[in-house]
């Protein structure tokens, strides 16, 4: 595993840098809990919603500083994404914001609302086969074609560092209610926002557990956590949790990870639903399916037991709603 301080991978310092550069764009969006949630789980559970975020999730963070660092490089040629949604969105906006122009590959059974916000940013899109086709290589052609610069969904010492800008945040703001979580959750797909936030909580709160959760078919980083070696997941793994279907964790997210996180939780479909009902009814929040799986597995019990707070990250919003009622009525 390469030491966590080598050039290949990000530091402390490169979120830091981060936060400045994305000072007056992002939001820095709250800790939320509730009292009747509190009570009914015996213990205090406090949420950062980022599908409060700008564009419905935390993808944001980690586009505009991997765009913004690159600066006047990209005005002609624009970017290259590849993305279920979020990450296109983000890409999306944030290219938008810089005034250069985005095409996103994203696969063609994407949601509905996620391919029509994207094209509202302004954005390109390009649809594959999520089974049958390889995206990196599609965008990578098409970036080479464009003279583009691709901005890749996790597996980046900016994206990952922008992504960090959450963890940050996490620790100012429990800093300031003098809470001290025995745990800190985050949803995982290919590992760059827990990556980016592990890095930055275990320099701002070294001694707060921080886990991943992911669907329970798409548990790569949990059993490559495990094993000490990344893991796939099989080819006939589904889940309505289409912001975390990657099938391997990236080689800089699960070099962090091994080093920083404590474990790796999981949650099936109707669980991640049961969290989505909750974050409505109490929270009055509306999170999509991949976006509920750390507070999934919080409400789920896959933490050890306890009364000490624990927090959870929300980490999207954009769900169809049709998958939304479907949960709301599960």
């Amino acid at each position: 595993m390469p030491d966590i301080f080598t050039p290949e991978l990000p530091v402390f310092a490169d979120i830091t840098a981060a936060v400045e550069r994305l000072k007056g764009r992002t939001i820095r969006t709250p800790l939320l809990e509730s009292p009747l949630l509190n009570q009914r789980m015996g213990r205090r559970i406090l949420v950062k919603p980022e599908c409060l975020q700008r564009t419905g999730s935390f993808k944001f963070r980690g586009a505009s500083n991997k765009i913004l660092a690159l600066g006047d490089s990209v005005k002609t040629g624009g970017v290259v994404a590849y993305s279920s949604g979020n990450h296109a969105q983000g890409v999306a906006a944030a290219a938008h914001y810089a005034g250069i122009p985005a095409l996103i590959v994203m696969p063609s059974d994407a949601p509905a609302i996620k391919r029509a916000n994207t094209a509202a940013w302004g954005a390109e899109i390009q649809l594959y086969d999520r089974f049958t086709e390889n995206r990196e290589a599609l965008a990578q052609s098409i970036a080479k074609s464009r003279g583009a610069a691709i901005v890749p969904p996790y597996d980046d010492p900016l994206v990952i560092a922008g992504q960090g800008t959450v963890g940050v945040e996490i620790a100012e703001q429990l800093d300031a209610i003098g809470v001290k979580p025995c745990a800190v959750v985050l949803p995982c797909g290919g590992g760059g926002l827990i990556s980016g936030a592990a890095l930055a909580l275990s320099n701002l709160c070294p001694d707060v557990p921080v886990y991943s959760a992911e669907p329970s078919d798409f548990d790569d980083t949990a059993r490559s956590l495990a094993s000490g070696e990344r893991q796939s997941v099989s080819p006939n793994a589904r889940s309505i949790c289409d912001a975390l279907l990657t099938p391997t964790p990236g080689v800089i997210t699960f070099a962090l990870n091994q080093a920083l996180l404590s474990g790796g939780l999981s949650v099936t479909d109707a669980e991640a639903q049961a969290a989505m009902r909750t974050a409505f009814l109490d929270l009055k929040l509306v999170v999509e399916p991949g976006g509920a799986v750390a507070l999934a597995s919080i409400l789920s019990g896959k933490l050890p037991p306890g009364d000490e707070p624990v927090e959870a990250v929300l980490s999207g919003g954009n769900v169809d709603p049709a998958t939304f009622q479907a949960a709301l009525e599960a």
